[in-house]
């Protein structure tokens, strides 16, 4: 039973952040560090110039002080906030209500919250009481490929299914002036927040990707790579760590995806924006260029790495220039553990 990846939307909350704002925002908390001349060479390198932040960059709960529960509470209501008006607008362009929902599936990393945000999703957007639900709560960048796959996975099961896959972080949850390594002051430049939305069926509803089994999509999980990328909560808030490894965990997770690809061609690729080297290692490995995975690159630069709902954000902006009818594409992310998951598809017009 094939199914069917429609049209996302994707929302960003209203506070700009432009990477030379963040440069003076080190300066004034990092004056004596010994490495600053090269942290802001290197953050100047990242190809981001623009994110999104759902507070201001001097608020308490991201540049300031404020502790591991003020940070949880506004990330996670923030967050929410965020999904809803992305779940509504997708909805909306597809022309359904909530009442159509056959279920819900969401991703979400920053915050902390029980219930998750697939319960308080059901109660905002006024889903039906039996509404099926999966909540993916630590994929991180992996979040919004993972969740498509489950969404795949159920609608092959229950065909005639609809499935709302939900995305969203507040990634500036882990913008901490207490962490002042080389690595943490590049994710401070790096990352953005937003949510994204859309649905899975059986049947078309319009264009969009079309996978033909489960089949077609991978999961993976890299051998002794727990550490890699990792997260951690103390009274400061949270943080988000990485090892020298981390720089080359794509290039050796590379091998094994295309050993599942196989012998097959792939005209454009959805790639999580993690860095730029991910996007131009990934593509090269696919035999792609630079034109081709053009909108993981735009969104690196103009959003940021959005974590769950990059890839989301990507196929949004794939609508814009579709490719041609029967195009073979590849969505692929990357996320802690160190963890691959990838989708092949054809381009249904």
């Amino acid at each position: 039973m094939p199914a069917y990846i429609h049209r996302p939307a994707t929302v960003f909350p209203q506070h700009q952040v432009t990477t030379d704002q963040i440069a003076d925002d080190i300066r004034d908390h990092h004056p004596d560090h010994p490495k600053l001349a090269a942290i802001l060479r290197i953050i100047e390198n990242t190809g981001v110039r623009t994110r999104y932040f759902t507070r201001p960059l001097d608020a308490p709960t991201v540049a300031g002080t404020a502790g591991v529960g003020d940070r949880a509470a506004a990330a996670f209501g923030d967050a929410l906030d965020l999904a809803a008006e992305a779940a509504r607008r997708t909805l909306t362009h597809h022309h359904l209500t909530p009442g159509d929902v056959d279920a819900i599936i969401t991703t979400h990393s920053t915050g902390w919250a029980v219930p998750n945000l697939d319960i308080h999703l059901v109660e905002r957007l006024g889903l039906r009481a039996d509404v099926r639900r999966i909540a993916l709560t630590t994929m991180a960048c992996a979040g919004g490929t993972q969740a498509l796959i489950r969404a795949v996975d159920m609608v092959t099961a229950r065909p005639q299914t609809t499935v709302l896959v939900v995305a969203a972080e507040v990634i500036s949850a882990v913008y901490n002036h207490a962490d002042d390594a080389v690595e943490h002051m590049i994710y401070k430049v790096l990352f953005g927040d937003s949510a994204a939305a859309t649905i899975v069926t059986s049947t078309p509803r319009g264009p969009g990707l079309h996978v033909a089994t489960p089949d077609d999509t991978y999961e993976h999980v890299l051998p002794n790579s727990l550490t890699r990328y990792n997260g951690r909560v103390d009274h400061a808030g949270f943080h988000f760590d990485s090892t020298k490894q981390a720089l080359t965990a794509a290039d050796d997770v590379l091998p094994d995806l295309l050993k599942w690809l196989g012998p097959d061609l792939v005209d454009f690729g959805v790639i999580h924006p993690g860095s730029q080297r991910i996007i131009d290692d990934t593509a090269r490995a696919l035999g792609l260029d630079a034109h081709d995975t053009r909108h993981s690159t735009d969104t690196l630069t103009e959003e940021g790495n959005l974590g769950g709902p990059s890839v989301l954000r990507i196929l949004e902006r794939t609508y814009t220039e579709p490719p041609a009818p029967g195009a073979h594409g590849l969505m692929v992310a990357y996320g802690p553990g160190f963890t691959t998951a990838a989708i092949r598809g054809t381009w249904h017009a």
